[in-house]
């Protein structure tokens, strides 16, 4: 599905077109989205709920780029949703790694293992230099216990798509942003969607108060580190 200049249309239509509506009123909606998703959803009974989050989501994403990175998306191609994979993560045209780590740094303590991802994190299953594109990503604060105990090499066998590094820097930049709160603070996702220069794999966690990139061996596994699965339009489509 496409979203493009029409849907902004529409919601200025929208609100062009709304009764008067109480600040009280305006408030608690603010406050509780999800529950304003659902009574938008019983308005509009043709649009399926996932169809909605998209909107939603890009919509937040939208917000997201202009406050931390001064960019706009622009139109989005989104994959099909699939049950459990909830969460959008938009990975705007043009971005770097190094651009998303020092936007990550602004906001809390960050560490790298190498001081210039971009030259260092060089293969990427998704690339926004490609153009802008979205994944679904299940809606977590832990990586996937699905993939525990499986190294980025058993992923590849097994056709598992995992995050890159940057889809995975994002939601990090994401989340806090949202919640004030940290992704893996009990595990680590790995990037399984990303090689550096050696063949190795970057990681992500959030350990001792900061913000960590690190990597390992493709054959690594534990418990611990896990890939974070995603849903993906396929590459000759974006």
């Amino acid at each position: 599905m496409l979203y493009h200049k029409q849907t902004a249309e529409f919601i200025a239509t929208v609100a062009q077109n709304m009764p008067e509506i109480s600040d009280e009123v305006m408030q608690n909606w603010i406050e509780n989205p999800r529950g304003l998703q659902k009574f938008l959803a019983g308005l509009c009974p043709c649009v399926h709920g996932p169809d909605i989050s998209a909107q939603r989501q890009l919509q937040e994403w939208d917000s997201f780029y202009k406050k931390r990175f001064g960019l706009t998306i622009g139109d989005v191609a989104v994959p099909d949703h699939q049950p459990g994979f909830d969460r959008l993560i938009v990975v705007a045209n043009g971005l770097t790694l190094n651009r998303v780590y020092d936007a990550c740094q602004k906001q809390f303590k960050c560490w790298r293992y190498k001081d210039d991802l971009d030259k260092d994190v060089a293969t990427n299953d998704r690339d926004p230099a490609n153009g802008t594109y979205a994944i679904w990503v299940r809606d977590r604060q832990e990586a996937d216990e699905e993939n525990k105990n499986l190294s980025a090499d058993q992923l590849a066998t097994r056709q598992v798509n995992g995050t890159t590094l940057m889809e995975r820097m994002l939601y990090e930049l994401k989340y806090f942003d949202e919640t004030g709160n940290h992704l893996d603070i009990r595990s680590a996702t790995l990037c399984s969607g990303s090689r550096d220069s050696g063949g190795d794999v970057p990681n992500a966690h959030w350990c001792d108060g900061e913000f960590g990139v690190g990597w390992g061996r493709s054959g690594r596994r534990d418990g611990g580190l896990r890939a974070r699965s995603v849903v993906s339009l396929p590459t000759e489509s974006r």
